[in-house]
C-alpha cells in the first residue's frame, strides 16, 4: 500500500512539473528594423518585411542580406509602411509573392495589395502588379489593417483598417474602410463573393464592421480566422463569414480613449455578429497562427497563438466549438512587442518582434 502511495505521489509530482514547463525562445536573427511579417523560403531561409519599406532575406545562419530592389513607392510613417507578406501556394514553381503596404496618393494614403516575382538571383522583384488599392484614400497614419491570407482555392483575403477617423465607414458598403476583401490572384473578383449582386456594395467585400485587423490565418477547418484591435478594450477574435457585419463601431466591448461610450454604447444587437473571444483590457494583438504540428505536444495541437504588442507576451488559446476554453500567457519576460506569429514548414513557431533592433525568434518546446 505504501509503495502504491509513493508511486502515485511521484507521478502527481512529475505531472505537476510537466504542467509547469514553459517554452523558451531561440534567436534566429537580429538587427531588423521594426519587422512586420515573415515567410519561409527553402533551406531554412526567411523573407522578412521591415515597416520602413525594406524587404530582405535572412540566411539560415541568421545573416541579413541587402534589401531586395523593385518595391513600389511606399509611404512609411506612423503605423504605415511595408507590412504583410505571404508566398503564393505555388511559389516553388512560380516564385510569386504577395505583399501589402501603405500606398501614397494625391488625396492621402491607403492599403494596397501587390504581387511580384522574386528574381532567381533573389536581389530584386520582377513583374510587380498592384492587385488592389483601398479607397477612398485619406490623410491618416493609422489603422491600415494589412494582413493577407490565401485560402485553399488560392483566393486572397486582405484585411483593411477603418483608418481611425473614418470608423463610421465600416458600416457602409460603398468604401473599403473597416472591411475584409476577397479577390483572385490576378486581382479579379471571385464569382461567389457574398455581396457581388447587392446594389451599392463593392463586390470585393467579404465582411464588414471591422476596426483594425492585424492578425489573420486559416483555421484547421480551412476557414478564415482574424483578430482586431479594439479601442480602449474590446480586442476581438472573429471567424469572419461571407457577407456578415461584425458591428464596429455600433457595438463594441471597448470604450473611447480616456473613457466614454462608442456607437450605441451596447455590446450586442440583432443582425450584428458577436466575437468568438474578446479582451478587456486590450492586449493590442498582432499576428496569429494555429499549431498544426506536434512539436509542442499533442495538447497544443489545434491551439491558437496570438502575439501581444502591449503586454509583450504570447497568448495560447484552446478553442473548442468556437469557444475559448483555456487561455495561457506565454513568455511573460520576453519584454518585446510581438508583431508576427507563424508556423514554419519545420513545425516550429516563429515570431517577429517589433523593435528598432527587432528579432526573429523560434519558439522552443
Amino acid at each position: 500500500m505504501i509503495k502504491h502511495l509513493i508511486i502515485i505521489g511521484v507521478f502527481s509530482w512529475a505531472s505537476h512539473l510537466v504542467a509547469q514547463i514553459k517554452p523558451s525562445t531561440e534567436i534566429v536573427a537580429k538587427g531588423l528594423q521594426h519587422p512586420w511579417a515573415v515567410a519561409f523560403l527553402n533551406e531554412g531561409r526567411f523573407l522578412v518585411t521591415e515597416r520602413s519599406g525594406r524587404l530582405r532575406i535572412i540566411e539560415s545562419n541568421g545573416r541579413l542580406q541587402d534589401p531586395i530592389r523593385g518595391l513600389p513607392e511606399i509611404e512609411s510613417g506612423g503605423q504605415g509602411g511595408l507590412l504583410d507578406l505571404i508566398l503564393d501556394k505555388d511559389f516553388k514553381s512560380n516564385r510569386q509573392i504577395f505583399f501589402c503596404y501603405s500606398e501614397p496618393g494625391v488625396e492621402g494614403n491607403s492599403t494596397a495589395l501587390a504581387s511580384a516575382r522574386l528574381a532567381t538571383r533573389e536581389d530584386r522583384l520582377e513583374d510587380v502588379q498592384i492587385l488592389f488599392s483601398q479607397r477612398p484614400k485619406v490623410s491618416s497614419k493609422y489603422h491600415f489593417g494589412c494582413r493577407i491570407v490565401q485560402d485553399f482555392n488560392k483566393n486572397l483575403f486582405l484585411t483593411l483598417g477603418d483608418r481611425f477617423f473614418q470608423k463610421a465607414d465600416a458600416q457602409t458598403l460603398d468604401n473599403h474602410h473597416g472591411k475584409i476583401i476577397r479577390i483572385r490572384v490576378d486581382g479579379k473578383i471571385p464569382a461567389d463573393n457574398p455581396l457581388i449582386n447587392r446594389p451599392g456594395a463593392l463586390p470585393e467585400i467579404w465582411s464588414y464592421g471591422h476596426r483594425n485587423i492585424q492578425g489573420a490565418t486559416l483555421g484547421l477547418d480551412g476557414l478564415l480566422w482574424t483578430h482586431e484591435h479594439g479601442p480602449q478594450g474590446g480586442d476581438e477574435i472573429n471567424q469572419p463569414l461571407a457577407g456578415k457585419n461584425y458591428g464596429w463601431p455600433v457595438i463594441t466591448y471597448g470604450e473611447n480613449y480616456g473613457g466614454g461610450l462608442i456607437g450605441e454604447g451596447i455590446v450586442s444587437k440583432p443582425g450584428l455578429e458577436q466575437p468568438v473571444h474578446y479582451w478587456t483590457p486590450s492586449i493590442a494583438p498582432s499576428g496569429m497562427a494555429f499549431i498544426n504540428s506536434d512539436r509542442y505536444g499533442k495538447s497544443w495541437q489545434g491551439n491558437l497563438l496570438v502575439g501581444s504588442l502591449k503586454f509583450r507576451y504570447l497568448v495560447r488559446l484552446n478553442i473548442k466549438n468556437k469557444q475559448v476554453i483555456f487561455e495561457e500567457k506565454l513568455l511573460p519576460n520576453l519584454n518585446q512587442r510581438i508583431r508576427d506569429v507563424r508556423e514554419g514548414p519545420d513545425g516550429f513557431i516563429y515570431m517577429l518582434t517589433d523593435e528598432r533592433q527587432g528579432q526573429l525568434l523560434r519558439l522552443m518546446p
